[in-house]
């Protein structure tokens, strides 16, 4: 194509539309309304009985548009709805049904009259009689409806071809709810989509299905097919269906509208949403364009022929020709994407042709292409959302987060159509929503109370650095300021003269007002603050820590020989936590490191002093806080594998649950090293190094360790002059 799809614009009059509807609902994912909209053009186009003249073929082709649109509850769907039909179509519905379907209808039926009587040899008043007896026992027209049946379509038909006007418009609301009920008008629609034509099936004639005379012609059609997606993909029959119904052809023929979770704008100024619902403009340009479509009504207009020109044509075919080799890039296994990739630009043909008919064109222009592509392109990529569809485990694990309750497994049973089958099959599907979680930032978490599990879910941040949470104040108690300070300026925190901090934020103390009380801790935490008391050199503290970012910084009490200092580093996570699981927390992650911290650090609202003595600050990785989130199972796996692993020294395990592919040399090291700075002798480092390295799943050579290893430690030990 000679531009990018990016830069090409929406219709003006459409996108118009759209803009106003989204503010009428308050919605900030304007796609729904789009392929709504598109809808409703076609069906202008295609009640007036506009055609494309000039592509593939002898045939002019009906212009109509298919539209399935999902989008979550409280969106707008029957709003926008509502105010095309009522608001905007309301003026070319009443001049269609009441002047020029009569009016059109009415010369018809004389042409059909005449045509029997010339055939037959009969007065013309009488076939004219009867002609309109037929037509008047077919019904009245529907300017829309919401359901049929295939009788009731093929009589329908039946009447349009008769008045030679007019289309077929099949709208289903909630089509979760409606969609085995609409099965077969959906089967009928699939084949009127390209020329407005069904094939005749042979049917004997009764009261609820009249055989008549067979009428040469197409009848246009329309459908548009929306509502939530919960509803749709219930991971049972209805999303079965959904697929049928898309492989046997809806694939290639909607413009595809999908949002999975809410986009409803949210915590604006109520004077700003007032000023949007009510805006006067907003309702000057729907009664004008009222007026327009209204006039596009007039009989004047009916079976007017869209030119095709070369240059869009051209334009076209390019457009096709893109979106084949795009096809052919995708993998065979996915034939719905192929199929609706190969036939996008067919959609894009009938719809640019509704836009140049409600623009009063007499043919397609490029921009009237451009306009449509852009929709189409939007409309692929909802598509391959909507044919990727989650798999039970993920939606299990997305309802744990979403719900505010507890649940057990009766609850699960009882309120997710997806939670089925035998016990052993629900018990992996937590398994695999708790894995699917851990990487989307999903905790899921077991409770037992009673002997019944209870589960739940919670959504945690990935940690902004640039916004770590604290409070501090000159007081030991009151006075506490909330802030969210960037990491790598603690340090101007830490050298205050005589503050206190901590690692939560307080009530009140966006107002300077915070009282330091593990009741008025306000829970949410992303720094994790370990307070060293004289157990461990900083130096090692430092080996250990390697690789992760961190702030380190003495205290006053901090001497030569007893070292106490904190340790400050970023989490990888924002955990909010109540009182008793941040003790858990800090206790899970105090239990797994090689060196003895102060067990005051579980506490909440612990209070930190600042000293101006040294500081060093190390680049690295933020801390993985996953492992130590209480009731979660990657904590019960950190858990079983602590007991397994009693022999040993809390150093040994550090160093050996810590190693993996790529760092075992560099691990070795830092093991030995830190036995140098705890005055250990060659050989007895020696023993140790060789000892740990047999534990370890994928072993180094011993010749390494000798030639690297404890080269590196002989090093070491002579710089401190010890042999």
């Amino acid at each position: 194509m000679k531009k990018p799809y990016k830069e090409m614009s929406y219709h003006p009059m459409s996108e118009k539309l759209v803009s106003i509807l989204q503010a009428k609902a308050q919605n900030s994912n304007p796609l729904f309304f789009r392929v709504v909209t598109a809808f409703y053009l076609g069906l202008v186009a295609a009640h007036m009985r506009a055609s494309i003249k000039g592509w593939v073929g002898k045939d002019n082709i009906p212009i109509n548009v298919y539209s399935l649109a999902l989008s979550p509850s409280g969106t707008g769907k029957g709003l926008s709805t509502t105010t095309i039909e009522n608001e905007v179509l309301g003026q070319f519905k009443e001049v269609f049904l009441e002047r020029t379907f009569p009016i059109c209808s009415d010369m018809n039926l004389e042409q059909l009259a005449v045509k029997r009587a010339n055939r037959s040899g009969t007065a013309m008043e009488d076939e004219l009689a009867k002609v309109q007896k037929d037509f008047i026992s077919l019904g009245s027209l529907l300017f829309s409806f919401d359901s049929a049946t295939s009788p009731a379509i093929k009589q329908m038909r039946q009447k349009l071809l008769m008045a030679n006007c007019g289309a077929a418009n099949l709208i289903v609301d909630e089509i979760g709810a409606n969609l085995s009920a609409s099965v077969e008008p959906l089967t009928t629609y699939l084949e009127l989509y390209d020329k407005g034509l069904v094939k005749e099936k042979l049917t004997k004639s009764t009261s609820d299905n009249v055989r008549f005379e067979k009428l040469s012609g197409a009848t246009p059609a329309n459908t548009l097919l929306f509502g939530t997606p919960s509803k749709v993909f219930d991971g049972g029959a209805t999303e079965s269906l959904l697929f049928e119904l898309l492989e046997m052809g809806y694939a290639r023929r909607c413009f595809f509208g999908f949002a999975k979770a809410s986009t409803k704008i949210k915590n604006q100024d109520a004077k700003v949403v007032m000023a949007q619902l009510f805006a006067q403009e907003h309702d000057t340009y729907l009664e004008h364009l009222a007026d327009k479509l209204g006039m596009l009504a007039d009989a004047v207009n009916m079976n007017k022929v869209i030119l095709l020109p070369e240059t869009s044509i051209e334009y076209l075919i390019e457009y096709r020709m893109d979106c084949e080799a795009r096809s052919e890039q995708l993998l065979e296994t996915a034939n719905l994407a192929k199929s609706e990739l190969d036939h996008r630009y067919f959609k894009v043909l009938k719809l640019a042709g509704a836009y140049a008919f409600v623009d009063g064109s007499p043919e397609i222009t490029v921009d009237h292409l451009e306009y449509a592509i852009k929709l189409a392109e939007d409309s692929g990529e909802a598509f391959n959302q909507l044919v990727t569809p989650e798999r039970p485990y993920t939606k299990l694990a997305k309802y744990l987060a979403s719900t505010k309750a507890d649940s057990t497994l009766a609850d699960l049973d009882e309120d997710l159509p997806y939670f089925k089958g035998s016990k052993n099959n629900k018990e992996e599907m937590i398994l695999m929503a708790t894995a699917w979680g851990y990487k989307n930032n999903i905790i899921i978490k077991k409770i037992f109370t009673d002997g019944i599990m209870f589960l739940r879910g919670e959504t945690i941040e990935q940690t902004d650095t640039s916004k770590m949470l604290l409070s501090y104040s000159g007081d030991m108690t009151t006075g506490y300021v909330n802030a969210k300070v960037p990491f790598e300026k603690l340090n101007k925190l830490f050298q205050l003269d005589d503050h206190h901090w901590i690692n939560h934020q307080l009530i009140d103390g966006d107002t300077g007002n915070g009282y330091r009380d593990t009741r008025n801790c306000i829970a949410g935490t992303n720094l994790l603050v370990l307070d060293i008391d004289g157990t461990t050199n900083l130096s090692t503290a430092k080996l250990l820590l390697k690789g992760y970012k961190a702030w380190y910084y003495t205290t006053k009490r901090h001497t030569e020989t007893e070292h106490r200092f904190r340790i400050v580093l970023p989490m990888n996570y924002t955990l909010k936590l109540d009182a008793n699981e941040y003790k858990e927390f800090i206790n899970n992650v105090i239990q797994s490191l090689p060196f003895d911290v102060d067990t005051s650090c579980n506490q909440q609202a612990k209070k930190w002093l600042t000293h101006k003595g040294h500081i060093e600050y190390t680049e690295g990785d933020l801390f993985d806080v996953l492992p130590f989130i209480p009731k979660t199972s990657k904590n019960e796996e950190r858990q079983a594998l602590l007991q397994s692993q009693q022999a040993m020294d809390n150093l040994e395990r550090w160093i050996l649950n810590n190693t993996g592919e790529g760092n075992r040399s560099n691990m070795l090291i830092r093991y030995s090293l830190i036995l140098v700075d705890a005055g250990f002798t060659f050989d007895v480092i020696k023993t140790k190094v060789l000892d740990l390295n047999s534990k370890l799943a994928d072993k180094l050579d011993e010749v390494e360790i000798l030639t690297t290893i404890l080269k590196t430690t002989a090093t070491a030990l002579a710089k401190r002059g010890n042999p």
